[in-house]
């Protein structure tokens, strides 16, 4: 809300550094508090509003930066790093020779290489000294389940048994042999939807899927006729906030994402998580309610 209500103000413009930054601050403060605590994975979630800021008016490049970065990142933990900052000189080498040579094109080539070696290097320290060794064991697992089926890849590699054992149909109500005999851990909160695979099949987990996608779908169409942008943007925060949950708690269950745990938005047991999601979407649906007796600043402007 505080996010939204800085957006509406009359002069922000998220193609300027200064609002970019601001914003930046309203993310960084509450997740240095929560990182503070040890928990990453609520920490990570905040991530979410980078949709938000798309929509409202941030230029494409950035969202091209931040996907160049995860990129990297990614290669760093996949590739020894000799072959990747080689891959990057090299890659310099031929931009310098395809591009027009210009000592402004020149700069740029270099700047981004610098900026490529820092971010290796950096990710990689980042991992080995800011990382506890279980987050980094998940990381591990994530890339090989195999590296330590027994250990480290067990919580997943039960997981993708337990949804693959379901078959088409599933095994029925109570009936999954993987998570009524405990062989799936945090199978109520985290891995939930390897219960829902397991017990009631691919029909069973694309129905839930599908729920989701509708309930997201419909979240952003009533996001879009509102009148405020600040009922606007709060909308379309709710919404990121909601497909994040999912497509993370869905993609760790099948092996895609990290296992950084966090809940499946009102299905994973817990009432914190409950009440949060649910006073998110009412307040969104009083807004919705009451759109008509809004009135936008430009309409308040045209009338006075």
């Amino acid at each position: 809300m505080a996010i939204a209500k800085y957006v509406d103000e009359a002069n922000t413009q998220l193609t300027r550094l200064k609002p970019q930054l601001i914003l930046l601050g309203f993310i960084l403060f509450p997740v240095v508090i929560i990182l503070l605590q040890g928990d990453l994975g609520s920490g990570v979630v905040f991530v979410a509003f980078v949709i938000v800021f798309y929509r409202e008016g941030l230029s494409p490049w950035l969202l091209l930066v931040g996907i160049y970065i995860v990129t990297i990142s990614v290669l760093t933990l996949l590739v020894p790093h000799i072959y990747l900052i080689i891959g990057t000189l090299s890659g310099a080498l031929i931009l310098i020779g395809l591009v027009r040579r210009t000592v402004k094109k020149i700069m740029l080539v270099v700047l981004m290489t610098l900026g490529t070696l820092v971010l290796i290097e950096g990710f990689n320290l980042f991992v080995e000294k800011m990382l506890k060794p279980h987050q980094q064991n998940r990381i591990k697992a994530l890339f090989d389940p195999n590296v330590d089926p027994l250990g480290i890849g067990w919580n997943v590699t039960q997981s993708k048994i337990a949804i693959g054992s379901g078959g088409l149909w599933g095994k029925g109500f109570l009936h999954g042999s993987q998570t009524k005999y405990g062989f799936v851990p945090e199978q109520s909160t985290d891995f939930i939807f390897c219960t829902i695979g397991e017990e009631h099949g691919w029909i069973g987990a694309l129905l839930v899927i599908g729920i989701f996608l509708g309930l997201i779908s419909r979240i952003l169409y009533i996001a879009e006729r509102q009148r405020l942008r600040f009922a606007r943007v709060y909308g379309y925060s709710v919404a990121s906030i909601l497909f994040f949950h999912f497509m993370i708690n869905i993609g760790m269950t099948i092996g895609l994402m990290p296992v950084i745990g966090i809940p499946l938005p009102f299905i994973s047991y817990g009432g914190s998580s409950l009440w949060s999601f649910s006073i998110m979407l009412f307040v969104l649906l009083k807004f919705d309610a009451e759109r008509k007796n809004y009135h936008s600043r430009q309409q308040v402007t045209s009338l006075d």
